[in-house]
């Protein structure tokens, strides 16, 4: 099976190959539908902005070894910098109504400075986002707006106006994902005791002597989700950051030793995974008030 490895730097690169037209270099709204070019199996390394609403069973797309099928009302996104493989049947049409932008589009805006807020664009493809009726009306409504602009001339506002509507989408995305992960609080809360679970079983077996401290990384893989899907859960079902998560367990666990051994502040700080024990009194102050020796006298010991 022919597998395309296709770089997509810019807008126009991804509409010639699907056969559609570009009415502006740096942003574009795709009916996959009108495409006149269907490649069936190939890999796309993204360097713009892409969301897609599948409208229909459209096949399948792989992050490294996991796979999503797309089935209908899915929003997926995606990010320069990522790889992904897509496989689409023989002889099926895709429809989909998508959004294409360059990061060059949203430099100067409100948007370019808030774009990393919008962490679903690197969630994994498992993640996507899953749009009841009226959702998709507000999704397909947004790409309305942003295509009527592109038919308008083009003024000292159209950029203005251009990012500000992308803005407006990829928001009601951010509330979508809200109500998404309120829907799942029962596998939400289940991944949070995995993660509870894990970070006690990650010092209990001295794993810090051998990968040093823990990170959400590694926390995310053993769970099967991106890490910013990751952190985006733990923050929603309990207020904290997953790092920030991470950090209380470490500082627990450092005051019972401090506490209750007679071990040196260094030998604790490296039996917790720290390079340099003025990195752990530093993490230490910040979240106690005071430093481990003063915490030690404050115990009594």
């Amino acid at each position: 099976m022919e597998n395309k490895v296709i770089r997509l730097d810019t807008v126009d690169e991804y509409n010639r190959l699907f056969g559609l037209e570009t009415r502006h270099p740096l942003v574009s709204v795709v009916d996959l539908s009108e495409a006149k070019e269907y490649p069936t199996h190939f890999t796309l390394n993204y360097g713009i902005y892409a969301l897609f609403l599948k409208q229909t069973r459209c096949g399948d797309i792989r992050y490294g070894r996991q796979t999503y099928d797309y089935q209908e009302g899915t929003v997926t996104s995606f990010a320069p910098g990522q790889v992904t493989e897509t496989e689409l049947p023989e002889g099926v049409k895709p429809m989909a109504r998508g959004l294409l932008f360059h990061p060059d589009l949203i430099k100067g805006t409100s948007l370019g400075q808030e774009i990393k807020t919008y962490s679903f664009f690197s969630y994994n493809s498992n993640e996507a986002l899953h749009l009841s009726e009226d959702e998709k009306q507000l999704f397909t409504s947004c790409l309305d707006n942003i295509g009527s602009e592109l038919e308008r001339p083009i003024d000292r506002l159209s950029k203005r106006l251009i990012a500000r509507n992308i803005q407006l989408l990829l928001d009601y995305c951010m509330r979508f994902y809200e109500r998404q992960f309120n829907t799942r609080a029962a596998v939400n809360s289940d991944i949070l005791t995995r993660f509870e679970t894990l970070l006690d079983e990650y010092f209990q077996k001295g794993m810090t002597e051998t990968e040093g401290l823990p990170t959400v990384k590694y926390f995310a893989d053993k769970v099967f989700l991106s890490p910013n899907y990751f952190g985006d859960l733990i923050k929603k079902e309990t207020g904290k950051t997953a790092q920030e998560y991470i950090q209380d367990k470490i500082i627990d666990l450092s005051k019972e030793m401090i506490a209750g051994t007679g071990q040196t502040i260094s030998q604790i700080a490296y039996s917790l995974g720290f390079q340099y024990s003025q990195h752990f009194n530093r993490l230490f102050k910040k979240n106690v008030g005071c430093t481990p020796n003063e915490y030690r006298k404050s115990a009594g010991n």
